[in-house]
């Protein structure tokens, strides 16, 4: 593949740094924080006991995206990425014994990790789903893990009576969004119909949201834009326009400004305000989606664009900075900003 004559890398561009870096972080089992609440003396292990696929990268939920991003670049750059690397790595962690492992955990403690780490292991079973005769032998693997968050996916939702709508791992809408992505190729296409009628009970009736508060400090996704992210998934084209009208009307003033221009990194090795790098990012992909799923003919789809690309200008060259803080989660972040299609003009 020919490197891209745009001035921003392509992903086929950064694919070789990218992979070296997620092969970095899901080996590489400290520093860790894990989220595993100890009930004794007697319950104290080392992160590769409990998680023996996904003890890496600093946390469990950035293990299970970076091997997505392995398998992401294994399938659409495999000439430019050491593949024999890669494929040992994923061969090593993805076992039906480690997984296993995994599953039996996820079980046990149904609400570790809810919703995003969920969200992302089922996306990472559908990028399997996705690669072939290996990828078919690692989602074979992941299916009792899959199983489980399918199934801690319908009794959280059953008995959820309100959304998250915080900027972090808890957001809800963000959550949702990947399950409807992947929820079909992972094998638990039940799910689709179940969380589209969530989306819309909890979201269907926003209006006038707030969102010149945003952001917050640490955010790393937009409560206002990943929620019309979700909505543009579950309404029709049309629908969606009106919904997003009502849901945020300053949108064809180019307001707010403070959604639509690029948040300030005051400090991108503080491992909190450098999520607001991670933020420029999923507000990136959430812009392009958005404006490619408006009729051709709205005028808010000049404004959008040239935000989302502003916020990737931005985003795009702090991803990978040497600091392990960022470095464990952004890439994934990038990819998904870049892989989102921007629409042609007229598009639509």
């Amino acid at each position: 593949m020919a490197p891209s004559t745009d001035p921003r890398p392509s992903v086929a561009d950064l694919a070789p740094r990218l992979a070296r870096l997620a092969l970095d972080n899901v080996t590489r089992e400290f520093p860790n924080a894990p989220q595993h609440l100890v009930k004794g003396p007697d319950d104290v292990a080392l992160p590769r006991v409990h998680h023996p696929a996904f003890y890496g990268s600093y946390d469990w939920h950035s293990a299970v995206h970076m091997h997505w991003l392995l398998i992401r670049l294994l399938r659409r750059h495999r000439e430019v990425i050491d593949e024999a690397a890669v494929r040992e790595v994923l061969d090593r962690h993805l076992t039906a014994g480690h997984l296993a492992t995994e599953a039996a955990y996820l079980r046990v403690h149904p609400t570790f990790e809810r919703p995003y780490g969920w969200a992302w292991l089922l996306a990472l079973a559908a990028e399997c789903g996705s690669a072939g005769a290996d990828g078919a032998r690692w989602a074979d693997a992941l299916r009792p893990a899959v199983t489980a968050v399918a199934g801690l996916v319908e009794g959280w939702l059953a008995k959820a009576t309100y959304p998250v709508r915080h900027g972090v791992h808890g957001n809800s809408a963000f959550a949702l969004g990947l399950v409807l992505d992947s929820a079909e190729e992972a094998g638990c296409a039940q799910l689709v119909p179940f969380v589209s009628d969530v989306a819309r009970r909890w979201f269907g009736a926003d209006h006038d949201y707030p969102a010149a508060w945003e952001p917050s400090g640490h955010d790393f996704v937009s409560p206002a834009l990943t929620e019309a992210d979700l909505m543009r998934r579950v309404l029709p084209r049309d629908e969606f326009a009106g919904w997003l009208s009502e849901f945020l009307p300053g949108l064809v003033r180019g307001e707010p400004q403070a959604l639509l221009e690029p948040p300030t990194v005051s400090d991108p090795h503080d491992p909190h305000i450098g999520h607001l790098i991670g933020l420029a990012l999923s507000r990136a992909a959430a812009l392009r989606a958005i404006t490619a799923a408006l009729p051709g003919d709205d005028e808010r789809i000049p404004l959008l664009g040239a935000a989302a690309e502003a916020q990737l200008n931005a985003g795009l060259p702090q991803v990978a900075a040497g600091d392990f803080t960022s470095d464990h989660w952004l890439a994934t972040f990038a990819v998904m900003a870049l892989e989102t299609p921007a629409p042609l003009p007229g598009e639509g």
